[in-house]
């Protein structure tokens, strides 16, 4: 199985980036907790990052026949992106959306998600630690029954 975990604007700067919103892992720790989760779990996984909304676009559209799903944390733009949404559902590609924070807990632009209704779960509040939730759970979702 192939899962394309996919970061949008600003994650980049995870451990740096007021860590007393985001904590202090990076997004370079938060890959390699994962390739040791996609050992255990026997799923190959690819990783990107993307400041601007039409590259996470451009990546979600060549997941279309390379991936089996996606976990996703699109930052601001899971608030704001119709377009990256209707570019999950062009290209069929499940996926879970994943946030570090309590978005429901910040401030009240920050409590919707247009992503949310088309994924399969959402995963937030839990820190880095949501990573590795949400891929364990989108893997048990997609694996045979």
């Amino acid at each position: 199985m192939r899962i394309a975990v996919l970061n949008g604007p600003n994650l980049n700067l995870l451990g740096k980036r007021e860590p007393e919103i985001y904590g202090t892992t990076t997004l370079g720790d938060i890959e390699t907790r994962l390739r040791q989760v996609a050992g255990v779990l026997g799923v190959t996984l690819e990783f990107g990052q993307w400041n601007g909304e039409g590259e996470i676009i451009d990546a979600v559209q060549r997941l279309r026949g390379r991936a089996d799903g996606a976990v996703i944390n699109a930052g601001a733009y899971s608030h704001t992106s119709l377009a990256i949404r209707d570019a999950f559902s062009a290209v069929q590609v499940p996926y879970v959306e994943v946030h570090i924070t309590n978005i429901y807990a910040r401030e009240p632009e920050r409590r919707h998600s247009v992503l949310a209704s088309q994924a399969l779960g959402l995963v937030c509040g839990m820190g880095a630690m949501g990573y590795e939730l949400a891929l364990r759970g989108l893997v048990a979702r997609l694996a045979p029954q």
